[in-house]
């Protein structure tokens, strides 16, 4: 009975800790959803708004239908390939297509703009051939937004291609063998059957690919465009003005939400189920000789241009130009390390809380706080950091007046500016990866192993600790793993929320850049992207595994 009290009081503090982390987690959002309306500095507002705010707009615009399109572009027809058919080369694409994963967009800008820029060898070596000066022949502008829609897009595709490759996995062979006994070509079995097929992944894939170039920053800092990440980062640091950088924050918040709002209503209605099992793909669409060409074209373009080249270009710059001190390298490479993994860390641990107290206690309450908690990944750096450091300066100033009134003390500020700040960003920027990853892991563990330890007189949190997280050791590592990476290549929240001289690889190769000493960059990006390949492969080994083995927890 004692047991039973227990195990009935553990279930009731989960449900309690459920909405309180959501409600920490969305105390961002609030505060910016408070200020959007303000009145003050109404005449600054009037001013950006009659100068540059339709060009945050424009740009942003842009940015998204340039995106779109090279991403569906790279990322479907190689998904297809990959997954449906048979060609020479097929495995080793299979898991390369993911590797420009590793490239945070401002490195791959970093690396292009070296040698398509003015002074770079491309231009240079062209001028010297044809002795033509500036001005006498046109060339591609990397520095403009056409230029940072390539280098997004190259990047951000395999958030289309991974997605897609799993809905063409999940499909049964045998649904475009029987099209091709029918008559249909092989473009039109891709177009009119294979796409419709994939359309919620290829969604949902583009709309994650969209919110990642809404929240970039490094890139388009670096190329001098003006959208509304930039436009925060004038507010709050060149106008010191937070309310206007709230509400720009608003503004750019708007187009997530309706990102969002517009991949769940276009897949409203659609409802597509799989016909087959594990093997479901044991023969693939044999490839004729024009068809293979095709197919090596469509995968070896995104993985050249998107990886090989700049990697590349980086290890070059590194091992034979860069000049870099050790201990200054060695401090950041201690101080992204330390972030990366407390942040890690910590948003494993509020997801383990938030998915198996929805195991435990599926209620309207739980799932609602796990709705919030979800949020922040939607969410760009940039919008997080100014929605952080307003609440936590307030909590600072009134611990400042209570030390004083009571103890005639004056402190400094404690949390504004310290790692803890960092932190508390980068896990509600963040939770929702961890959370989505440890959700799915406990989703494959059967209910009645719960039961069967009910019975045995476990309790729940013996339930979770002898028995789930073992299960799902891969699963739990995964997740913090993909957080330990993506806080690696943070920018915006970096450099916004990060105490006094305090560096990281990230906040490094960016200022470097901006001091247009792209060659001294290139070391902390090769640190950056060695780190990054690391889930890549991890990812990739799931999916095969998960392809191999779709019931790995039913056993």
């Amino acid at each position: 009975m004692s047991r039973l009290r227990n195990a009935i009081s553990l279930s009731s503090v989960l449900e309690v800790s459920s909405p309180l982390i959501a409600c920490v987690v969305a105390i961002p959002i609030v505060f910016i959803a408070l200020h959007i309306f303000s009145y003050e500095n109404a005449e600054l507002w009037q001013h950006l708004a009659n100068t540059v705010l339709a060009d945050y707009i424009a740009n942003s615009l842009w940015l998204l239908l340039g995106v779109s399109a090279i991403t569906l572009l790279l990322g479907v027809p190689s998904a297809w390939f990959v997954s449906i058919c048979e060609f020479p080369g097929r495995k080793i694409f299979e898991w390369a297509l993911l590797l420009p994963l590793a490239f945070p967009a401002y490195i791959i800008a970093y690396c292009y703009t070296g040698i398509l820029d003015y002074p770079g060898p491309v231009q240079t070596w062209i001028r010297e051939i044809t002795g033509w000066q500036y001005g006498d022949y046109w060339f591609f502008e990397i520095r403009s937004v056409p230029g940072a829609i390539v280098m997004l897009g190259l990047v951000l595709y395999p958030y289309v291609y991974l997605l897609t490759r799993a809905a063409f996995l999940e499909r049964s062979a045998a649904t475009f063998e029987v099209s091709q006994t029918l008559g249909y070509s092989f473009s039109r079995i891709f177009f009119r059957l294979a796409i419709p097929l994939a359309r919620p992944a290829i969604v949902t894939g583009l709309s994650l690919a969209l919110m990642e170039t809404l929240a970039d920053y490094g890139t388009v800092q670096y190329f001098g465009i003006s959208t509304f990440t930039t436009g925060i980062f004038r507010a709050f640091y060149g106008f010191d003005d937070i309310t206007l950088a709230f509400q720009l924050s608003g503004m750019l918040l708007t187009f997530v939400v309706v990102l969002i709002f517009a991949e769940k209503y276009s897949r409203r209605t659609i409802r597509y189920h799989s016909s087959g099992g594990a093997s479901m793909h044991s023969s693939r669409i044999a490839l004729t000789k024009r068809q293979v060409f095709w197919a090596w074209t469509g995968c070896a373009i995104p993985v050249f241009f998107g990886f090989l080249l700049p990697a590349l270009i980086l290890v070059k710059w590194t091992v034979f130009d860069a000049k870099q001190s050790g201990t200054p390298f060695i401090e950041l490479v201690w101080n992204s390390f330390i972030l990366a993994a407390v942040a890690a860390i910590t948003a494993v641990v509020l997801a383990l809380v938030l998915a198996y107290t929805r195991r435990v206690r599926n209620s309207k309450i739980v799932r609602g706080s796990i709705l919030v908690a979800g949020l922040g990944y939607a969410i760009p750096g940039t919008i997080v950091a100014v929605g952080v450091i307003v609440p936590l300066a307030w909590v600072d100033h009134q611990i400042i007046d209570l030390a004083e009134r009571f103890f005639g003390t004056e402190l400094g500020l404690i949390l504004t500016g310290s790692i803890l700040a960092l932190i508390f960003a980068y896990t509600v920027r963040f939770l929702a990866i961890s959370l989505g990853t440890v959700q799915s892991g406990l989703e494959k563990i059967k209910p009645q192993i719960d039961y069967a330890a009910r019975s045995l007189g476990k309790r729940s949190m013996e339930v979770l600790r002898l028995i789930h997280i073992p299960l799902m050791r891969s699963t739990v590592l995964t997740a913090a793993l993909i957080v330990f990476v993506d806080v690696l290549k943070e920018l915006p929240a970096t450099l916004i929320l990060r105490p006094f001289n305090f560096n990281t690889l990230a906040v490094n190769a960016f200022e470097l850049a901006s001091d247009e000493r792209l060659v001294d960059a290139a070391l902390p990006s090769m640190m950056i992207i060695a780190v990054g390949i690391v889930p890549v492969v991890v990812l990739n080994t799931l999916i095969s595994r998960g392809r191999n083995s779709t019931n790995q927890y039913d056993g």
